[in-house]
């Protein structure tokens, strides 16, 4: 599954008890090569095999730079998945025009799906391995994509993923001339059945909306298919480099 990692490599996926991020620790542990897994949410997840939980808050640095210290004596982590974000909450949603643009709305949004990202690639980055292939990959979207937009909207939820999207490229820059075998990655994971795309799932073709469990298997396959020529971009669940 991830072939291009070291035997025994270590993972390590913040939000670990969102639908997407459940699978993917769901399927790293299950990956024989895997050797332990750091499992973060908002309240820790309980241990299994292979799984250690920790406690971390997307909004809060701190919390992050304590997650990253928890793992300083267990050596390198082989692979970073960011698998948080946010489209809609109880008092927002996606705007449909400019005229509903809110500056609270968008401070949140930006600090959910592209800040809270970029600090944990602050406090992470520098435990991927030196002289091995390691992983930084963070779920984006294909609406973050300025050359793939056609339809507009949405403008809070694409400018804080086509954020993302230039974070990804500047850590892939910077991870070039400090870890050669590094990759930093954006991950498009299709539209999955959870909480923030079921209010908009109506139009989606049955064989389109994807369980939690198949888009991870997708995306970990696409990652273990990847070198560090490929840093720097983003990837759709079937493999192809998205547009800018």
């Amino acid at each position: 599954m991830l072939n291009n990692l070291p035997g025994n490599y270590t993972a390590a996926v913040f939000g670990a008890s969102g639908g997407i991020g459940r699978a993917f620790v769901k399927a790293l542990s299950e990956d024989e090569r895997c050797a332990a897994i750091f499992a973060g949410a908002r309240n820790a997840i309980p241990a299994a095999e292979k799984v250690t939980g920790f406690a971390f808050d997307l909004a809060e640095e701190d919390s992050i730079a304590q997650a990253a210290k928890g793992l300083d004596e267990r050596g390198p982590v082989h692979l970073v998945i960011v698998a948080t974000g946010v489209l809609h909450g109880e008092s927002f949603g996606p705007e449909r025009s400019w005229r509903e643009l809110d500056p609270e709305v968008m401070a949140r949004v930006f600090a959910l799906n592209a800040t809270g990202p970029a600090l944990i690639a602050k406090h992470l980055l520098d435990h991927l391995p030196r002289d091995e292939t390691g992983i930084f990959a963070a779920l984006s979207a294909r609406v973050g994509s300025i050359g793939d937009n056609r339809l507009g909207g949405w403008h809070s939820y694409r400018a804080s993923k086509a954020a993302l999207n230039m974070m990804i490229r500047n850590f892939a820059i910077e991870l070039g001339r400090k870890r050669k075998q590094a990759i930093s990655v954006g991950l498009h994971p299709g539209t999955v059945d959870t909480p923030l795309s079921q209010p908009f799932q109506r139009n989606v073709p049955d064989d389109k909306l994807f369980s939690p469990e198949k888009s991870a298997a997708h995306l970990l396959g696409v990652l273990g298919n990847l070198s560090a020529n490929d840093s720097g971009y983003s990837y759709a669940w079937d493999g192809k480099r998205i547009e800018w």
